[in-house]
């Protein structure tokens, strides 16, 4: 790997951290659960593909790029291992019975859009679909890996958003991620430079989802909602206004920070860095006001 922070061992227990909590000022958190980069040895040794390509499913450096709101109290919580190795923006089971040597148990999840596309709890493929293991995987194996990293953090994650919406009343949670420059499957560049998603209109209050378009729309990026990402299974999952817990999805276009082939900043990563951190100083100074915000009527 090209920087010293990947390094081939097994993530340390649990397998993510909280980042700033001790600061916290209001009842915004920040979630990255994609740009792990901690590679497990052993993951390595089963896959077919090189470690850089296996790079290429990271939401890379998106925990570095959200970092200094840390100091500014508002917490981050961030997976440390990666997705290719495991996605907890998934259900706990949601498995290809293809990828597995021995039966899968009977509540698994065979048959969802995401594993079709081979991009289950444990994925088939990095994001440009190139299959990533060698040989079948052991299923005990696999629901071990589950067991250890996947439940503890969503655990931890319900927690810790239970915890903030006692404390304040409600809690609001940014869910990062980042894009490819380049639609998959097609050599169409993505149009967009964030989108923003909120499961059309589900996962969180209106007038946050409006806030974050408004401050990024200054900046001069262009804004997209819900296509082609309305949100996951954090943002579906943990979105439920009506009882004080609101989640947006946030995806960046990785060309304005990312040399995406050699997975390395560019230039580009402090501007985006800042504007990131713009935007949550607007998102703390109208919070109040946009949880109260009602949706506009239909016309």
């Amino acid at each position: 790997m090209s920087d010293s922070d990947n390094a081939l061992a097994d993530p340390p227990l649990p397998g993510f951290e909280v980042l700033g909590l001790e600061r916290m000022r209001a009842p915004l958190l920040l979630n990255s659960p994609h740009s792990g980069r901690a590679y497990p040895s052993g993951f390595i040794a089963a896959s077919k593909l090189d470690a850089l390509t296996l790079r290429r499913s990271e939401d890379a450096y998106v925990d570095e790029l959200l970092k200094p709101a840390t100091q500014r109290g508002v917490p981050m919580m961030h997976v440390l291992f990666p997705r290719a190795f495991l996605d907890v923006n998934r259900e706990p089971y949601e498995l290809d019975p293809r990828m597995f040597s021995g039966r899968l148990p009977p509540f698994a999840n065979t048959r969802s859009v995401r594993v079709a596309g081979g991009l289950g709890t444990i994925a088939r493929i990095v994001a440009d679909a190139k299959e990533i293991y060698a040989a079948p995987l052991c299923v005990n194996k696999a629901l071990n890996r589950i067991e250890t990293y996947h439940k503890p953090y969503h655990r931890a994650l319900k927690s810790l958003l239970h915890k903030v919406r006692h404390r304040f009343g409600h809690v609001v949670m940014i869910d990062c991620h980042s894009m490819p420059s380049v639609m998959r499957g097609t050599s169409e560049k993505t149009k967009a430079d964030f989108v923003l998603g909120d499961r059309y209109g589900t996962s969180c209050a209106p007038g946050i989802l409006d806030v974050a378009h408004k401050t990024l729309e200054s900046f001069g990026y262009r804004v997209a909602r819900n296509k082609p990402y309305a949100g996951g299974y954090i943002t579906e999952h943990y979105g439920a206004p009506a009882q004080g817990y609101h989640v947006l999805q946030l995806e960046v276009n990785r060309a304005l920070y990312l040399d995406e082939q050699a997975c390395e900043k560019t230039d580009g990563f402090d501007v985006l860095a800042r504007r990131l951190g713009q935007l949550v100083e607007a998102l703390l100074v109208h919070l109040d006001t946009a949880l109260d915000e009602k949706p506009m009527a239909a016309e």
